[in-house]
């Protein structure tokens, strides 16, 4: 039987769309740990790199801690934290946000470094404070790399919260536990083929936000 047998026959089975263990729901479980994670390493790596790319100090800070948290193996760290606090939903977000933060804070470090220095020394030329520099003449011009860093830690997330499922826990990597315990590779196939969809999903919904966020002039560059 080859791949494309399995997805079909996981797809086409009913069984498959109700109840707990139905589609509808482990990818509203999956979509819930993305977001969950993504907004918090965002809610770190959005300001640190903004100030220190803005300010032009950190720098060698922000190569360490990216390099460091990247060296990090997220299966490894959600054992081991399983172990030390329990099963739950923490366990599964340390790994998850240690993982998204490196892509979020280089970027966005670098995208703000990258600006051109002339409309900065203007701006401040003017009397414009450092932190309408920073929100109404830099960022916009950083944008598109800053979402890039956005896009790149959310497919991250997306193929790694599989993870949640060795747990005890949802989301589509349920299909993918379940499936290898149970001997069951319909399912197995089923699981990744949706976490390589929902991944899709992702990169379509920023590349819109891309295209609604970011002025048309910066896009031509």
């Amino acid at each position: 039987m080859n791949v494309l047998h399995f997805v079909n026959a996981f797809f086409s089975d009913s069984a498959h769309w109700h109840g707990y263990d139905g589609i509808p729901g482990r990818l509203l479980e999956h979509v819930q740990y993305t977001l969950m994670a993504l907004g918090l390493a965002a809610a770190v790596g959005l300001p640190v790199g903004l100030l220190t790319g803005h300010t032009g100090r950190g720098g060698n800070a922000v190569a360490f801690v990216a390099t460091a948290a990247r060296a990090l193996p997220s299966f490894g760290l959600l054992v081991l934290i399983a172990v030390a606090v329990g099963i739950g939903l923490l366990p599964v977000m340390i790994p998850l946000v240690v993982l998204a933060i490196p892509p979020i804070l280089v970027t966005t470090y670098e995208a703000v470094r990258s600006v051109d220095p002339s409309p900065v020394d203007a701006a401040r030329g003017m009397g414009m404070r450092e932190s309408g520099i920073l929100f109404r003449v830099e960022l916009p011009v950083a944008l598109p790399l800053v979402l890039s860093g956005l896009r790149s830690a959310a497919i991250q997330v997306v193929s790694t919260a599989t993870i949640a499922a060795y747990v005890s826990l949802g989301g589509l990597g349920r299909y993918i536990i379940d499936g290898l315990y149970q001997r069951d590779y319909e399912k197995v196939v089923g699981g990744a083929t949706l976490v390589a969809l929902m991944a899709l999903v992702t990169l379509a919904v920023f590349w819109a936000a891309g295209r609604l966020a970011v002025s048309p002039g910066v896009r031509r560059r």
